[in-house]
């Protein structure tokens, strides 16, 4: 593990049941790197990304062997409150989901949960900035107190952002935040992820190669369960290693 290591997996497998959907995947996450995850559907590209913050525990039947570290410390401790650790960790799912409440009150539930503001005016505070950072404020400053629902599927997805760095978490999980969005919509969430990645560590699961080389540093390639390969993205794009590296990135399988 490197000084600049803020994710290290060591051995990850996961199983659903009694069907293996990941096997033995050793990956480190480089801190204020962009990573993306690529590979075909049902790869385990999603699987891998739940395990950063736990968000398998939640599905019934699922087992996580291995072990995952943030910034050197076990996720699995048993001192480790998975709330806490989805604070740092935070994620931003394929489809928005904005919750059923006002644009200014689905950017301040988090911190009020997690204690990060007491006053209205650091509410307030906060909330400008988180909008102001996922580049949504100026769309939406004179309705903040309208739904977050009323908003288009692009600025849903980017108030979705704001609500994830509003706790000020260390890590970003993405999965496919672009799929539901259309080329514009898309575009400006990428412009986003490359900003973001200043001050945040981001891993992105796409199904786009051509957003995984124009957003990230670091491309990791899954096939069957298996991390195939992974490196600087340039690198994997055009010399991959390994020949199921280069049928998927040609075209030719998957």
């Amino acid at each position: 593990m490197s000084a600049d290591t803020k994710v290290e997996a060591r051995d990850v497998s996961v199983y659903y049941g009694k069907k293996q959907a990941l096997f033995n995947v050793d990956l480190d996450i480089d801190s204020r790197q962009v990573t993306s995850l690529i590979g075909p559907s049902g790869c385990g590209k999603s699987t891998f990304l739940r395990c950063v913050n736990r968000m398998n525990d939640t599905i019934e039947g699922c087992r996580v062997q291995g072990k995952i570290r943030l910034d050197g410390e076990d996720i699995h401790d048993r001192t480790l409150d998975p709330v806490k650790l989805r604070a740092r960790v935070g994620m931003v799912f394929q489809k928005p989901n904005p919750f059923p409440k006002s644009i200014y009150d689905n950017v301040a539930y988090g911190p009020r949960l997690h204690g990060l503001v007491s006053r209205k005016d650091e509410t307030e505070e906060l909330v400008r900035s988180s909008l102001q950072r996922a580049g949504l404020w100026q769309e939406v400053e004179d309705r903040i107190h309208e739904p977050g629902t009323s908003l288009s599927g692009g600025q849903q997805q980017r108030l979705c952002i704001a609500r994830a760095i509003a706790v000020r978490p260390e890590v970003i999980l993405m999965d496919e935040p672009c799929s539901a969005l259309d080329p514009i919509a898309t575009a400006r969430i990428e412009e986003l992820i490359d900003e973001l990645r200043e001050n945040f560590t981001i891993v992105i699961v796409t199904h786009s190669m051509q957003q995984a080389a124009r957003v990230s540093q670091r491309t990791a390639f899954f096939h069957l369960g298996i991390l195939v390969e992974e490196g600087d993205t340039e690198k994997i794009f055009t010399s991959p290693t390994d020949k199921r590296t280069q049928d998927y990135i040609t075209g030719r399988s998957g």
